[in-house]
């Protein structure tokens, strides 16, 4: 793993000295470079050659999503963007995605020291896998033809885990699937407000329903559930339908909601399905997933090439959980394919 080399990007400079302190605390993380605007930015990349860049949303002159587009059509670097949790803030965040940011974190302005010291202690190890991400691998979302033609649902579920770059993915890999999809649950780790917006997105441009994941929930084919909140787990009930269920419980090797406890649930419960774990950051999944493997379940992960942060993959590949690896084309075919009588 290589370590980050930080430049980071903010008109105000007190945020600035707050981040670089932070960052300089992080363990394999080192602040190389401060700068105000893009103007200053320009330069500093050139001269001290970061490979990461914390980049501020609203900056005077040229915005930070406007520098961002720059970066990422000259010259393809880390970029993790700082942004506030207001509505306009979200809609910027999913603009900043896709433009390549590897992940879009708030600036917890209005936190209390507790909070906002537990928030910006994140940061760190988002810059580190930043800098070990494949931004420079990174290829545009291609359109997909739905697979509705020959698609007779076989009564599979679909059970799927993502984090860092993770809405990247899930905007691409959605877009294959028709519009009667398999009853599909997807755990993310993302920022909650970030997660809302991107679900009304979806559900308002896929031909299949976009749903925020709610407790006692039948599945129901036609119907994605992405469960994203912080303070609740996600797992699957048997049954004719099966059931989606939140419950509370600590975090599950610091992760909440946990995929190895989705995953975990499917495999005792005897749920057929299929399962892939996506880009991310850490391990969670590979244990649950393998689990559903040895239960008989059809299992993928996103190939590690084509994964924006490869860690989450990789941990699922070495521990046999997957049976395969496949970039997003391959995985959507797959998938579907899973769950298709056909």
């Amino acid at each position: 793993m290589h370590e980050a080399r930080v430049l980071v990007v903010d008109d105000s400079a007190a945020m600035r000295a707050l981040f670089s302190d932070i960052l300089d605390q992080s363990k394999n993380v080192t602040v190389i470079g401060a700068a105000a605007n893009a103007a200053e930015a320009r330069e500093q990349i050139k001269e001290l050659r970061p490979n990461v860049v914390t980049l501020d949303v609203e900056m005077p002159g040229m915005s930070g999503i406007e520098f961002l587009e720059e970066i990422m059509g000259s010259n393809p670097l880390p970029v993790v963007m700082l942004s506030s949790l207001t509505q306009a803030g979200t809609e910027t965040s999913l603009k900043a995605y896709e433009l390549g940011a590897v992940e879009c974190f708030p600036k917890p302005l209005k936190a209390t020291p507790e909070q906002f010291s537990k928030t910006v202690g994140k940061l760190g190890k988002i810059v580190l896998a930043a800098a070990n991400s494949n931004v420079k691998d990174r290829k545009a979302p291609r359109e997909h033809k739905q697979a509705e033609a020959h698609f007779e649902w076989n009564g599979h579920l679909l059970a799927l885990s993502a984090s860092m770059g993770g809405i990247d993915a899930l905007t691409q890999l959605l877009s294959y699937f028709p519009e009667k999809c398999p009853p599909t649950v997807i755990a993310l780790n993302a920022e909650p407000g970030i997660v809302e917006t991107f679900i009304k997105r979806m559900d308002g441009e896929l031909k299949c329903n976009v749903k925020a994941a709610k407790d006692a929930t039948p599945l129901t084919q036609g119907t994605i559930h992405i469960a994203y909140d912080p303070e609740r787990h996600v797992v699957i009930e048997p049954g004719t339908p099966a059931k989606l269920r939140l419950i509370d419980r600590d975090p599950v090797d610091g992760m909440r909601p946990s995929a190895n406890l989705l995953y975990g649930s499917i495999a005792r419960g005897s749920v057929p399905a299929a399962g892939a774990i996506l880009t991310g950051m850490g391990a969670d999944g590979a244990k649950g997933l393998k689990l559903m493997r040895d239960n008989g379940c059809k299992t993928f992960a996103q190939a590690r090439q084509s994964a924006l942060v490869a860690e989450a993959p990789a941990a699922a590949i070495d521990a046999g959980a997957a049976e395969s690896e496949l970039d997003l084309d391959g995985l959507g075919e797959a998938l579907i394919a899973a769950c298709n009588i056909g």
